[in-house]
């Protein structure tokens, strides 16, 4: 996937000329999807950055972008389970996320080839009390990124920042929200993000989760082995993980 994001337009050209041709289909319970994109170089995320998830916290809203990462090694497919690490305390939000290329905030939204959904997962044991409360390896064990279930091309999204962003786990609802609620909005990000790294063709970029966190609620809320996590965002989809 990501030799074809480098291609740019003229890739995207061709993939469209594939799809109107109507050839080389298979029936969808033949297929297993994988994770749009795979093996990105980097795989960015922000924290903090819904309103009403900073509500929820009781914390002041960030007058700069909250950067963290995960490793890519942590995506799994949209439909593959997520296995819950030894004596660890995991929660899950779901969050948008465009793949992008770096540019100045006025042309950021020319670079972005699409939107997915994603769900970052994490153990909040290791993110907030372990590790010296660096927050990396509670966020990237392996499985931590489910992610799909298609990457959605920009021009078939209304409107990036108004759509409505949901997860639940085991049937009940955790969080709902909109993406109305960002703080930074995507140019903001991409050009924040590309004064310390330079971005590539396939990276990721998280932007973000609403509230309704399970280390949040009172009481919290953890998973464990046997729930199925669903995450949904308005015109990309939806994803479902099992955990394991």
């Amino acid at each position: 996937m990501r030799a074809f994001l480098e291609t740019g337009q003229s890739g995207l050209a061709a993939a469209r000329r594939a799809l109107e041709s109507g050839r080389h289909r298979l029936p969808r319970g033949t297929v297993r999807l994988l994770a749009p994109v795979g093996d990105p170089e980097k795989v960015i995320c922000v924290g903090l950055n819904y309103r009403d998830h900073c509500l929820e916290q009781d914390v002041k809203v960030p007058k700069e972008p909250i950067i963290f990462s995960k490793f890519p090694s942590a995506i799994i497919g949209p439909f593959d389970d997520i296995v819950h690490p030894q004596e660890s305390s995991v929660s899950t939000p779901g969050d948008p996320h465009p793949a992008t290329v770096p540019v100045l905030e006025s042309s950021a939204l020319d670079h972005v080839v699409g939107f997915t959904v994603a769900n970052d997962v994490s153990a909040r044991d290791w993110q907030m009390r372990r590790n010296g409360r660096q927050w990396l390896l509670g966020k990237t064990f392996d499985t931590f990124c489910p992610l799909g279930p298609a990457l959605v091309t920009k021009d078939a999204v209304a409107d990036v920042h108004n759509l409505s962003i949901r997860c639940s786990v085991n049937g009940r609802l955790m969080q709902d929200s909109s993406t109305s609620q960002l703080i930074f909005r995507l140019p903001k990000l991409i050009a924040w993000v590309s004064q310390f790294v330079t971005l590539v063709p396939g990276d990721i970029l998280l932007t973000g989760t609403p509230p309704g966190v399970g280390v949040f609620r009172k009481p919290p809320v953890f998973l464990k082995r046997g729930d199925e996590v669903q995450c949904e965002i308005e015109e990309l989809g939806t994803i479902c993980n099992k955990v394991v």
